[in-house]
């Protein structure tokens, strides 16, 4: 096969992609030339973790948005891989809420043992894409900084898995310039205890909020404070937590809100979400959607309408992680070989699209939204080999730790549930979160 492929960054969708061809090579099919590009040292994606925040070594954007103490905010029960359970990395079940460098390691078993290290080209950026419609061809210009070289290559298919939590939205409000203390975006949050002590006001009202207080809550800040725009996160906080209504100014050290209150506070914290943005394409290749279950233009959740010859893979807003990059990344997988046929004219895939965007707004509840992700991959998995799995039973956990969170928001973490993969039960893990100040992988696997 002469195709060439381009896969954009080497993170959990990336690494799928590169699992999804290795999986039909094994198999004794013939599969394309395989070239992914990834501008940080490692794979990983945000899950390669960086003490750096703005700018790496080599000049170009931190793409990590993880921070030191980071775990899991859902159980690992919902994202676990189909053809690599947690059980055949470490030897052993273990706890479901493990920290960053668990999952890292991991993510990481699979693609060893998969060995696609070889088809990832690191430190390099992809610097623009374009498409020639005479050729039919896509040409890669990417920057090499071991060599300090940039070059262009030519492709048949380019997929692009860059992911979109990692450009932070940044919003202003009057008196941020003359704010006495720290204002931080969540994508440069990296260490609790530079907080402790302090009272902190945290902008925003969804997980980054909620995970980010409850690290600063964890390693000892004096007080948290969030705000929300439209409805309060609504847990049973501790004592030293009170949420507000949206802010309307700063002033000094002084945070004023819509209520009329003001509360003095050390450090402002955005938890104000991310960007979809990719300012290495063009406009006739460039996704433009909000950060929703059903991504616009992507037929299938994937494949570009404008030029279904591109692929975009885990740009949805996400409850299922791995297993639905997975899921998408097989069947992208398949409709490169041929195996699946996209639909000929442009009108029929925007269809695919609204079908989707009007079965999505038909409820906003928590527990519809995980259930229609839920059949998404199910119909992705049903067109492909993927290893089916219980998702229902993946469902069954996130509906688990929804109720979870709502009996005790600082102890979630404290229970287990079962593999959909193996069946197993995971042990309660060895000490409660909020005094497990010793996230290491080596203290997590002594379970």
């Amino acid at each position: 096969m002469s195709k060439r492929i381009a896969v954009i960054g080497a993170g959990p969708s990336g690494l799928a992609q590169l699992r999804a061809f290795q999986s039909a090579a094994q198999k004794g099919e013939e599969i394309p030339e395989i070239v992914c590009f990834e501008k940080q040292e490692n794979w990983g994606g945000l899950w390669n973790y960086t003490w750096r925040t703005g700018l790496d070594q080599n000049g170009e954007p931190v793409h990590c948005s993880m921070y030191r103490y980071l775990w899991s905010n859902g159980p690992k029960e919902g994202l676990e891989f189909a053809d690599y359970s947690f059980e055949e990395h470490f030897g052993k079940q273990i706890a479901s809420y493990p920290p960053r460098a668990v999952l890292f390691d991991y993510i990481e078993g699979r693609v060893l043992k998969a060995d696609v290290r070889k088809w990832i080209r690191f430190s390099t950026p992809v610097r623009w894409v374009s498409y020639d419609a005479e050729t039919e061809k896509f040409t890669v210009t990417v920057h090499d900084h071991e060599k300090d070289s940039t070059y262009s290559e030519d492709f048949d298919h380019v997929i692009c898995a860059s992911g979109h939590f990692s450009t932070p939205n940044m919003p202003f409000y009057e008196g941020f310039d003359t704010f006495n203390g720290r204002i931080v975006h969540a994508h440069d949050f990296r260490d609790a205890r530079e907080f402790e002590g302090k009272d902190v006001l945290l902008i925003g009202a969804s997980y980054s909020a909620e995970d980010i207080g409850s690290q600063c809550w964890k390693y000892g800040a004096k007080s948290i404070t969030t705000s929300y725009r439209s409805a309060p996160m609504g847990f049973n906080w501790p004592d030293n937590w009170e949420e507000k209504p949206a802010v309307t100014k700063v002033d000094g050290k002084t945070v004023y809100f819509s209520d009329g209150s003001t509360r003095d506070v050390d450090a402002i914290i955005l938890c104000t979400g991310y960007k979809h943005f990719f300012n290495f394409l063009p406009d006739d290749l460039r996704l433009k959607t909000a950060n929703r279950l059903a991504a616009a233009d992507l037929y299938k959740g994937v494949a570009y309408v404008h030029n279904p010859k591109m692929f975009y893979l885990g740009m949805q807003d996400q409850w299922f992680t791995f297993n639905m990059f997975d899921a998408q990344a097989w069947w992208v997988r398949d409709a490169i070989l041929g195996k699946i046929d996209l639909p000929g004219d442009k009108a029929a895939m925007l269809a695919d699209v609204t079908e989707r965007e009007e079965r999505e707004e038909a409820s906003d509840d928590v527990k519809y939204a995980i259930k229609y992700q839920a059949d998404y991959i199910k119909e992705l998995v049903a067109e492909t080999d993927y290893p089916s799995f219980d998702v229902d039973g993946a469902c069954e956990a996130f509906f688990e730790w929804k109720g979870h969170k709502a009996k005790d928001i600082m102890a979630f973490r404290n229970n287990s549930y079962k593999s959909v993969i193996t069946g197993t039960m995971a042990p309660v893990h060895h000490t409660p979160w909020k005094d497990a100040l010793d996230d290491s992988m080596e203290s997590y696997l002594q379970n």
